[in-house]
């Protein structure tokens, strides 16, 4: 069998590891401009393919027969090629959006939820909203429901985000402010790169249950190869993948005071891991083109923390890193997302006594005991798990992976 995703622009897709673990067939990645659509769908050398951004409409006049799922949303994702060399299409986001719904926990039922966006894939939540027995309502830029008047709508109970805004790597932006909906009982976004995008990370400091578009993603991959092989599969292999894939696009940031020991162990846990380590402040000398004590003495801290924050944007947009922060990146509460929105944080705990001071200019100029008292609160507000770094590098590094373990 010969399976993969048909799209124009594919760029890194997690879609050929999904189907790894769901079969034993081939998935390849067709990119193809609109002008090779024709041929590679009628001559195509494939069993099964996925469709993706932009095509999911455009294969529809290609195809001999249409799922009840794809004609009622008007959108194809699945097509499989019959014993015959009829095309058969079939749209198995369906299937994966309510299964991340009833994933979720959030309850639909009886709810307005506001459905944002227009494109395709509203379409195909708002289908399987309508048949949860839901009442969606769409907010487009330019329809009877907008942007500009979500004051109609303040009743909603909950959102789901359909577009691409806040999508790696444009993160950092949310396209609605979550304050302005005070009934909300969830927030679902069909996102799943970052983690936790602007709207999510808006949803999570306002103590709104949510949950990002991976589970989605991992379930329409599951009913899609069931189309192409013919052969069911355990919905318990939805949650399998979604746990590794989740584990695998995590970084796992570390904070500390200066000299914890953060590069000597950011170092071994991404070699026990087979990770990319990166050092903060060494991505912090590239952008600035000077080492650290050269900014603080050309031109001050605040210079400083703004490359820091640059920096920590950068790397915190990416996924699968062990990352080594600054001691004081805790001081600016923008980096927090920045390094939130794709990572598991770690506060690395070590006595004050036992931690260096050359080379670090804050650490020179200030006592360690007050730079700790004002930095300490703000390291427990960063952190996810706090490990001490007390015994060996190896025993501290054992001790991180069991807290993230437990915190998955």
């Amino acid at each position: 069998m010969k399976c993969g995703l048909l799209g124009r622009k594919l760029g890194h897709s997690y879609s050929p590891q999904i189907h790894g673990l769901l079969g034993d067939y081939s998935y390849d990645l067709f990119e193809k401009e609109p002008e090779e659509l024709t041929a590679f769908l009628k001559d195509g050398d494939f069993t099964g393919i996925n469709v993706t951004i932009p095509y999911k409409k455009d294969v529809i006049p290609y195809l001999d027969a249409l799922s009840p799922a794809a004609q009622k949303i008007g959108s194809v994702n699945t097509i499989v090629r019959r014993a015959d060399g009829s095309l058969f299409g079939h749209n198995s986001d369906y299937f994966g959006f309510v299964s991340l719904v009833k994933h979720s926990g959030i309850a639909v039922e009886g709810k307005k939820v506001l459905v944002l966006g227009s494109g395709g894939t509203s379409n195909m939540v708002v289908t399987a909203l309508r048949d949860l027995c839901a009442a969606p309502v769409v907010i487009s830029r330019s329809g009877e429901n907008n942007y500009g008047n979500l004051h109609l709508h303040s009743d909603a109970s909950v959102i789901v985000n359909a577009t691409p805004v806040g999508m790696y790597p444009n993160t950092g932006v949310s396209p609605i402010d979550l304050n302005r909906f005070p009934k909300l009982d969830g927030v679902l976004d069909v996102i799943y790169n970052p983690a936790k995008t602007q709207l999510l990370l808006d949803a999570e400091s306002l103590g709104i249950p949510h949950e990002n578009g991976l589970w989605m993603l991992v379930a329409q991959a599951k009913e899609a190869s069931e189309y192409f092989t013919g052969k069911k599969l355990p919905d318990s292999c939805i949650e399998k993948i979604h746990g590794i894939l989740s584990r695998q696009m995590m970084n796992i940031v570390l904070i500390g005071m200066p000299g914890c020991g953060k590069s000597t162990i950011g170092n071994l846990l991404a070699r026990k891991l087979g990770r990319k380590f990166v050092d903060a402040d060494e991505e912090i000398i590239q952008l600035a083109g000077k080492s650290i004590p050269e900014i603080f003495a050309q031109d001050g801290e605040e210079i400083f923390r703004e490359w820091e924050t640059m920096a920590l944007e950068h790397l915190g947009k990416q996924s699968g890193l062990v990352i080594a922060t600054g001691g004081g990146c805790v001081t600016r509460q923008r980096n927090y997302p920045a390094l939130h929105q794709n990572g598991s944080i770690v506060w690395l705990e070590r006595d004050l006594s036992l931690l260096p001071t050359d080379g670090r200019p804050l650490s020179q100029s200030n006592r360690l005991e007050e730079m700790y008292a004002v930095r300490k609160p703000l390291y427990e507000a960063f952190a996810d798990v706090r490990v001490a770094n007390t015994g060996s590098p190896e025993d501290t590094v054992t001790e991180i992976l069991s807290k993230l373990e437990e915190l998955s």
